[in-house]
């Protein structure tokens, strides 16, 4: 029996397909976490219908090996609305199940300090409440997507909120598109910071800025919360930014989709 989990972003939608029959306890917590089978990155394309998402699935599905009888539930969280509805139309017709969609407004286990709590967006407490099983309280998660998130964890696990900067492709592409001669380059760190040539330069400002910018909202953050926060880092870029930053204890890219499935447990008892 197989969940398909879904973190619809702006950018991307990740997929996640958890085993339900196999379970690893979580390192900080000792709850059960369902096994992650694999994982699959959809572009996020809002036009797109339930039957197009479907055949991504289905795709998905025959690579991990099992087919569309074995997933009896859906779990997913979204930044995109109209794309929530799709993929929740995509849920009930193919798999015939009711999906999941985990908001700000649920009760997650996790005490909410934004406010509202509901103007906080869904991945934010999913990662909040993977975090917490996964290394503990205090933390701060510092998520790389189409915005660079950062969110903090209370020693008494409440979610207290965080910032919210431009992502680095993001800020990337307002660069290239605002400027008529900066060539695009790749994201890539240059041999230094003081670049000699322009496609240099640009890398030294994109790559070591942001690699400045972790850097001095994770020290604020810290000494903010007090104690010893651990720092985790996802999303599709942490890769690239996280090893050069020296303040993150660890990079999970799967850190949204193991939330959702703890989410899903949760709340299906």
């Amino acid at each position: 029996m197989w969940l398909l989990a879904a973190d619809i972003g702006n950018t991307n939608i990740t997929l996640g397909l958890f085993d339900l029959s196999q379970t690893v306890p979580c390192p900080a917590s000792g709850a059960r976490c369902p096994r992650l089978a694999g994982t699959w990155r959809v572009r996020t394309e809002i036009g797109r219908t339930a039957e197009e998402h479907f055949g991504a699935v289905r795709d998905f599905l025959a690579w991990c090996g099992t087919d569309l009888s074995g997933v009896r539930a859906v779990a997913m969280c979204s930044v995109v609305p109209p794309l929530t509805v799709t993929l929740a139309e995509m849920a009930q017709r193919f798999f015939q199940v009711e999906p999941l969609v985990v908001t700000g407004a649920m009760d997650l286990g996790v005490r909410n300090a934004y406010r509202p709590p509901e103007a906080v967006g869904a991945d934010r407490l999913v990662n909040a409440v993977a975090a917490l099983h996964f290394y503990g309280a205090p933390g701060i998660i510092v998520d790389f997507g189409t915005a660079t998130t950062f969110d903090a964890i209370a020693a008494d696990g409440t979610y207290l909120g965080g910032a919210i900067a431009p992502g680095i492709m993001t800020a990337a592409e307002a660069l290239f598109q605002r400027t008529a001669q900066l060539p695009r380059v790749a994201l890539s760190p240059p041999p230094q910071a003081i670049g000699q040539t322009t496609p240099q330069s640009i890398q030294s400002g994109i790559v070591f800025g942001y690699v400045g910018l972790v850097k001095e909202l994770v020290q604020r953050f810290k000494g903010e919360l007090g104690g010893d926060a651990q720092v985790i880092a996802t999303g599709g870029l942490a890769p690239l930014i996280a090893p050069m930053t020296g303040v993150v204890d660890a990079i999970n890219p799967d850190l949204t989709l193991l939330g959702l499935a703890l989410i899903w447990q949760q709340q299906t008892g």
